[in-house]
């Protein structure tokens, strides 16, 4: 059983807040890295990957929506991604990548020092794409904890790119926010658990980073991309509004 765990969502192919983190005392020291997916959906997806397969047994990967979406379009199965970037950086990763991102699960447990039986999932315990928000009704937690053991009692997700720690039907639910892609404001986030959790913030220099990537990255709308997302213009609250109409608002409270 892991003492710590460090808990990465959402990198996005961003290198530079990838490797920020890593940096991190707290996650050199931990026990466990665990991926809660959306690794490569982003402007260095090989490089990511490559990094994180460097560093071995300690960690552990669940496969998001958009990784499931690159592989798709790269195996034939899908003609169009949402994503603007998506279907070049699909094209960017290679044969090994893309056996990885085959190989990956929807979600995996895992016994925590303090918390006991862990969910991880990219989205939700029973799809890659649901939407869960802080202020999600507990008819809609409700919903998307349908199956779970009462065993588990911590559900750790991603997904949405906002963090937050909140109690629902008893069980504490975890959403460490986004590495590469942070919805509200900047830095690139992640959590800490065991004994308890802990919702990081870790800054780096973002106009070096928005620089590397113009250079380093051959995504030819790089330079908007990287203002947009490393400079977190999208609000939280805008994303709450684009959200909001996809997590069941119809419910009561």
């Amino acid at each position: 059983m892991p003492n710590r765990v460090a808990v990465l969502s959402d990198i996005h192919g961003v290198l530079p807040a990838l490797e920020a983190v890593l940096a991190e005392p707290d996650v050199r020291a931990a026990d466990r890295i665990v991926l809660t997916g959306d690794i490569t959906a982003g402007p260095q997806p090989a490089q990511v990957l490559d990094l994180l397969t460097g560093l071995g047994d300690r960690v552990s990967w669940i496969s998001g929506n958009a990784d499931r979406e690159l592989l798709e379009y790269r195996r034939g199965r899908r003609d169009t991604i949402p994503d603007p970037i998506a279907p070049w950086a699909a094209a960017q990763l290679r044969e090994d990548h893309l056996g990885l991102l085959a190989s990956l699960p929807r979600s995996l447990s895992l016994s925590v020092n303090g918390l006991g039986k862990v969910l991880f999932c990219h989205a939700t315990p029973r799809d890659d794409e649901e939407v869960v928000l802080v202020d999600s009704s507990l008819a809609r937690w409700q919903e998307v904890f349908d199956g779970l053991g009462p065993d588990i009692r911590t559900v750790v997700c991603g997904h949405t790119h906002m963090p937050f720690v909140r109690l629902a039907h008893g069980r504490l639910v975890v959403n460490p926010g986004s590495v590469g892609m942070p919805y509200g404001r900047t830095g690139a986030h992640w959590a800490l658990l065991g004994p308890g959790v802990e919702l990081r913030t870790t800054d780096f220099d973002i106009e070096a980073a928005v620089t590397r990537l113009g250079r380093d990255s051959s995504y030819p709308g790089i330079a908007e991309w990287a203002d947009y997302f490393l400079h977190a213009r999208a609000t939280d609250t805008d994303a709450h509004t684009a959200f909001a109409p996809r997590d069941g608002r119809d419910h009561c409270p």
